[in-house]
């Protein structure tokens, strides 16, 4: 009897999916992996010897592998937004904390993205009340 998987192919009840077993790759690597653990201790003891001599190679492996890499990050900026203002008064806002420097190029690319994004909010927003009033005119809003 034959039935078939999710994916279309048929197979046979009782029949294993990987008929020729693990790669013998995989065993060899697994080998050679515990062969090597036993001398793990005295690698990293001469790579720090090395590095404490002035090795800057193995001074460079040892970092990378025991201190993750340093991330730049972004600090918090106040900047004043004019209270009430439309959306393009906010736009040059943060253009304009920008180009005075207390505004990161990055993060005003961002705040502008959002601005954009919440600009087609409020459009989707008022084009859908329109639309209701279009609909029910004795409707009140």
């Amino acid at each position: 009897m034959t039935t078939t998987k999710t994916r279309g192919r048929p197979f046979r009840p009782g029949t294993s999916g990987n008929p020729r077993g693990r790669p013998a790759s995989a065993l060899t690597i697994a080998k050679l992996r515990q062969s090597i653990a036993k001398d793990i201790p005295d690698v990293i003891a001469k790579q720090l010897e090395l590095a404490k001599a002035g090795d800057v190679q193995a001074a460079r492996l040892l970092l990378e592998r025991v201190l993750p890499p340093v991330k730049a990050t972004e600090q918090a900026v106040p900047i004043a937004m004019p209270d009430g203002g439309s959306l393009a008064d906010q736009g040059r806002a943060v253009l304009a904390a920008a180009s005075a420097g207390t505004l990161a190029p990055g993060q005003a690319s961002q705040l502008l993205t959002g601005l954009g994004a919440l600009a087609k909010l409020v459009e989707t927003d008022e084009l859908a009340a329109r639309i209701a009033a279009l609909e029910h005119p004795d409707a009140k809003p």
